[in-house]
């Protein structure tokens, strides 16, 4: 295997991390002190690891970079959100202040302290359940700002298959996170 490996030293770094990021190299952070040798001996005693992790990266969501812009993704994911907002946010009896529609690389929502909710154009582009679940998640979050089990019990009360959504989300998140239309 002669995949590329990108050397991140860090000063905050504790101990090294390998992340294999869809369509980008593998990164390896490691602490800032410690020597080539040692990360030569990480990055060989992982090979077949990195491999295996590599080749399970498979494309499943079959999106054409070519069909698909950005500014089309957030127009239609900013529809979508704000139709889900207008829906459950009288039922859960919480206000929405400002509204982002925005480029994340790894969360598809947040909800700030002071009620501000972000999501992720690349929303637009899952199953309408995903964008739903993640738009009511948030929602939530307005009345616990945790994910402790009152959160989560919250977030049953209204979608009660949350979990489904969730899984699809692990499953195919880091692709739909990968995707870049072409410009």
């Amino acid at each position: 295997m002669d995949e590329l490996v990108e050397i991140r030293r860090s000063r905050r770094a504790r101990r090294w991390t390998i992340t294999i990021p869809w369509g980008e190299p593998v990164l390896l952070t490691v602490p800032a002190r410690m020597r080539e040798r040692e990360i030569a001996e990480v990055i060989e005693s992982h090979r077949a690891w990195i491999a295996r992790e590599r080749a399970a990266q498979v494309p499943r969501l079959r999106l054409d970079a070519r069909k698909i812009s950005e500014t089309e993704g957030r127009q239609a994911a900013r529809e979508l959100v704000g139709m889900v907002l207008d829906e459950e946010a009288p039922v859960l009896g919480v206000s929405v202040g400002r509204v982002e529609i925005r480029n994340q690389r790894a969360r598809w929502g947040s909800c700030s302290s002071s009620g501000a909710l972000s999501f992720n154009w690349r929303l637009a582009l899952a199953p309408f359940e995903v964008l739903d679940y993640v738009v009511v998640h948030e929602l939530c979050h307005l009345i616990e700002p945790n994910h402790s089990a009152r959160f989560w019990k919250l977030v049953a009360s209204r979608r009660p298959n949350w979990h489904n959504q969730r899984d699809w989300l692990t499953k195919h998140g880091p692709e739909l996170l990968a995707f870049r239309p072409a410009a």
